[in-house]
């Protein structure tokens, strides 16, 4: 099998539908990796187990799933000999219950799944190992009645921790201290008890600076009244530390020396998941276990596509028995496709051990291979066209098939002129039939149907149409040719009937009228007049559009003899040819009579300083010197 092939067929996404009945991460895991298999026995092993436990499942029984998950990663810390937690001991425990219960359950499914319950003769029970775990381990940390002498230490413990609080509080009830704390708290910083002082009193503090605060502001400060007992308390933590290290080491060492029963135990709850997982999907299609085969038999009775919902026409379809190679005809959008993907998908799902649905009668083949050629292959990485991309892969097809080979090919040798088109799949067809493979195909060309009615090993099929309706009824029909109705759908749009009545007669005798076209039916070119432009004198003031800019600017100065405008525009003065502007406004429009418009080019700070100058201002004046001694 190839990506292509399950990419086209949609495989990957109905193992994601199955994926999803899985309770556990294992199961998941089995079903990522899962692929069809071509051996004959491994795809009858798969489907007995589907088919066992969903008798399982109609009985009204569920395997005890729950609390088991997936340890992977706990295993592998495990054989690198790192020690571990004890949030991992209770996983581990769970795991381990789930397994006894697991092979309790299925222990007694002798008789009604008789394969599925042979599995569990091979797990593993272990009591006392989950006793040991669950006495050291509660709460996610290591009990206190693991050990004696650990219940000792953090009896101490608690004692001291105890006198350090009480210390501490009797300092900040002390009116001494009341001035140097910033906060009536006990704080716990690096597994000291601190208080928190201000950081101008530090010094009047007795007593070690274990933090500062972000700010400064703030000193955490262990007062000396406590110092020795912090001392006593870090030492009986570092017992307490060592006793931990040793109950979750001799737990470690425990599992380890259990490590490879464990193992078979994953791995069994994870086909078990997987299996019951292929079986609650069975259920909810209400699948069947079809028949197989290994010669190239298939016979779909009632058959539906596993990924499409609501009402689905069931297809009917046999090949392998009669004849080889089967080819579909009919019009666009009839169902062609749907076919191909039902019986290729099927397919894989019956070599992966899944249920289809169908009636009882129907027979699968297992296949080595089963190649595609199936949608849109234009490729514009490589700069291939559609016939390109269609023939590279028919090419490599070819070089892979053998004598037990499931071919899908959707509109064989279409993309290209039909006579060349059609000689070339009758070719292939005719290639991939001496190598022995099993081929279906589609097609709209006449002389593949033709040949296909000629060789005694091929067979035509129909989709049928509703001619009336114009609707597809989705039913195949084998040993019946079907026509593309394009006549006949024309007719329904009211495609003239003289126009229809040409083409019946170039279908039949590809003589062509060759008529020319009359004179008085062919345009001639109009004569274009153009209107003299209008000429707009532009006056100082007037508000423009810039065509360029398309923005507005006002006009400085008036056109001079080359057509060019001074117009005022962000600041600076620019010529604009007229052809160039738009009149928005006309000055005498925009401003009242008798306003000096020179204002309208200088800005405030220049207006400013004119003024100012002819007032006399002295600072004016001083400005002015200065910018000149500037410049010189």
């Amino acid at each position: 099998m190839n990506e292509n092939t399950f990419e086209k067929l949609q495989y990957n996404e109905l193992k994601k539908i199955v994926k999803s009945y899985c309770v556990s991460g294992l199961g998941k895991q089995l079903i990522d990796k899962l692929i069809p298999s071509s051996n004959l026995k491994i795809v009858k092993h798969r489907l007995t187990e589907t088919s066992e436990a969903r008798a399982i499942l109609d009985a009204g029984e569920n395997p005890p799933f729950t609390g088991v998950s997936n340890i992977e990663h706990i295993i592998a810390k495990l054989e690198k000999g790192i020690i571990l937690d004890p949030s991992e001991f209770v996983s581990i425990s769970d795991f381990l219950r789930g397994s006894r219960k697991i092979k309790i359950f299925m222990s007694n499914k002798e008789f009604s799944a008789p394969t599925l319950a042979s599995y569990a003769n091979s797990m593993t029970e272990f009591m006392e190992v989950e006793e040991e775990i669950n006495f050291s381990i509660k709460n996610n940390q290591v009990d206190s009645s693991a050990n004696k002498e650990l219940k000792r230490v953090r009896y101490h413990i608690q004692t001291t921790e105890q006198k350090i609080k009480e210390r501490l509080n009797k300092f900040l009830n002390s009116s001494v201290n009341r001035n140097y704390i910033q906060e009536f708290i006990i704080s716990i910083k690096d597994d000291r008890y601190t208080i928190p002082i201000k950081a101008s009193y530090k010094n009047q503090v007795q007593g070690t600076v274990i933090e500062i605060s972000s700010k400064g502001s703030t000193v955490f400060m262990e007062p000396n009244v406590v110092g020795k007992l912090s001392v006593e308390l870090a030492i009986l933590k570092s017992e307490e530390a060592m006793l931990e290290y040793q109950i979750l080491a001799t737990l470690t060492g425990l599992v380890a020396e259990n490590l490879q029963p464990i193992k078979i135990n994953i791995e069994l709850i994870s086909q078990y998941d997987m299996i019951f997982a292929k079986a609650k999907y069975s259920r909810h299609v209400d699948g069947i276990e079809p028949k197989i085969n290994d010669y190239g038999n298939i016979k779909l009775i009632n058959c539906k596509h596993p990924l499409l919902s609501g009402h689905v026409v069931p297809i009917q379809f046999q090949i392998g028995s009669s004849y080889r190679s089967l080819i579909i005809t009919g019009p666009n959008a009839g169902g062609k496709t749907i076919v191909l993907k039902t019986i290729g998908l099927i397919t894989l799902a019956t070599m992966s051990g899944f249920h289809i649905t169908a009636s009882k009668e129907t027979e699968i083949a297992v296949f080595d291979h089963i190649f595609v050629d199936i949608g849109d292959n234009q490729s514009l990485e490589n700069a291939l066209s559609t016939f390109s991309s269609h023939m590279k892969n028919l090419s490599e097809i070819l070089r892979s098939v053998n004598n037990n080979t499931l071919l899908l090919f959707d509109e064989i040798g279409s993309g290209t002129e039909p006579n060349e088109g059609a000689a070339l799949a009758i070719s292939l067809l005719e290639e991939f039939y001496l190598k022995g493979c099993i081929t279906v195909a589609t097609t709209h060309y006449g002389e593949i149907k033709r040949f296909s009615e000629m060789h005694s090993d091929f067979m035509n099929a129909a989709m049928q149409f509703n001619n009336e309706t114009l609707e597809p009824l989705y039913k195949l029909l084998i040993g019946k040719s079907g026509d593309s109705n394009a006549l006949w759908i024309s007719r329904k749009m009211n495609v003239p009937e003289n126009v229809l009545k040409k083409a019946e007669d170039y279908m039949k005798s590809k003589e062509y009228r060759l008529e020319r076209l009359n004179q008085s039916k062919i345009r001639k070119p109009e004569v274009i007049v153009e209107k003299a432009e209008n000429n707009i004198e532009y006056k100082k003031g007037d508000r423009v559009k810039l065509l360029d800019q398309d923005d507005f600017g006002i006009v400085y100065k008036e056109k001079d003899k080359y057509y060019n405008v001074t117009v005022f525009y962000q600041n600076q003065f620019i010529e604009v040819n007229e052809k160039r502007l738009a009149l928005e406004l006309k000055a005498v429009e925009l401003y009242p009579e008798g306003y000096d418009l020179d204002t309208l080019f200088i800005d405030y700070t220049s207006r400013k300083l004119n003024h100012d100058i002819e007032r006399g201002s002295k600072k004016a004046l001083r400005k002015i010197h200065k910018e000149i001694r500037k410049n010189k």
